[in-house]
């Protein structure tokens, strides 16, 4: 029952992050749906994780698409005449297999939990692509900012002006109206290293930029640095993540070339804007350039993000310590020091986007 537990709780924070309305009392529901119900048979989990986890129609089809990652290809299950209806969604099928009820495969499940944890650069291909389908769901939870402009409230600072022409119009102040400031998402600028040590990492880190950029287009910055910076939201900003990935790689000059952080940290700073923004930089701090050149530009940075946070692929593993020269000069300036190695590494600095 513990992996059970585990593995559900599992699947309700990839729908989380998907956008689904899946919170920790329905995952409580959801499990204790799961004790009266035959948990080897697909087609009774989907149907009790369908009505727990699910809170409006919106949610129904990103649902269906994190089930069918996370369990291995079964998207929908229902019962029609008294048959049971499956719909298997495997690479390159179209059509719908109608008749009796589907195969259990209760270990399909655990296999994905086990998956999300895996360092992506020791996965084959298939398993990596199947990360990347799934990277490709996640939905950003970003903070968000109170902005300049007003909005009609009941409650807040008094509008006078909406105020003074309700009462021109009736000739008398009949009620005072008010007016709250509205919210924005937080910017974010990921600054991801595609230099050769980062290689095994760098398409993980691009999708991900990628499904930020589909989140939030217009809060969402990503630029590449190697031995140049280059700006590749645009890029990003196409629907289909391979399409985005090729118009990437045909931006990119420097790919698994040098690093020289504190060069480009300087290019950046002198030609962009980092106020007010969350700055996550993804690289293993290997720097060619200058150790103290990186850490005067740390600091630069530093006081103008919100929040520095340095995605680093080895920190996902027991005793890492940050001894290379670039992690040294810029460990003084950063909030937080994740780790970028996983699906579920990548699952948990979205949260953190979402507190940040």
């Amino acid at each position: 029952m513990d992996e059970l537990a585990a593995t559900m709780t599992g699947f309700a924070r990839t729908l989380r992050a998907a956008g689904v309305a899946a919170d920790h009392e329905r995952t409580r529901n959801l499990l204790l749906a799961l004790d009266h119900l035959d948990v080897t048979d697909q087609a009774e989990v989907y149907w009790a994780g369908r009505l727990t986890l699910c809170a409006s129609p919106d949610d129904l089809p990103r649902y269906d698409r994190c089930f069918a990652a996370y369990f291995g290809g079964v998207r929908a299950a229902g019962r029609t005449e008294g048959r049971t209806v499956t719909r298997h969604v495997a690479a390159g099928e179209g059509e719908d297999d109608e008749g009796g009820s589907a195969e259990s495969t209760p270990g399909t499940a655990s296999r994905t939990e086990l998956l999300r944890h895996r360092d992506v650069a020791r996965l084959t291909e298939a398993e990596r692509a199947e990360v990347h389908r799934m990277l490709a769901m996640l939905r950003d939870r970003r903070a968000r900012r109170r902005s300049r402009r007003y909005r009609a409230a009941h409650r807040g600072v008094l509008d006078q002006r909406r105020t003074i022409r309700e009462a021109l119009r009736k000739g008398e102040v009949a009620r005072l109206r008010r007016k709250a400031h509205t919210t924005r998402p937080r910017r974010v600028v990921l600054l991801v290293d595609v230099s050769g040590s980062m290689s095994p990492y760098a398409e993980t880190l691009l999708r991900y930029a990628h499904a930020l950029v589909r989140s939030e287009p217009r809060a969402t910055r990503v630029f590449s640095v190697g031995t140049r910076l280059t700006h590749i939201t645009g890029e990003l900003r196409h629907r289909d993540p391979g399409t985005a990935l090729n118009e990437v790689s045909r931006v990119i000059p420097d790919w698994s070339g040098g690093t020289r952080l504190g060069e480009e940290l300087r290019h950046f700073l002198k030609n962009h804007d980092a106020r007010g923004a969350i700055v996550v930089i993804a690289s293993d701090g290997w720097e060619r350039g200058d150790p103290a050149l990186l850490g005067a530009q740390m600091a630069r940075l530093a006081r103008q993000a919100n929040r520095v946070i340095w995605v680093n692929p080895h920190k996902g593993y027991e005793g890492y310590e940050p001894l290379t020269g670039g992690m040294r000069a810029a460990l003084p300036y950063i909030d937080d020091l994740v780790a970028g190695h996983s699906l579920a590494a990548f699952e948990a600095l979205s949260e953190r986007l979402g507190h940040a």
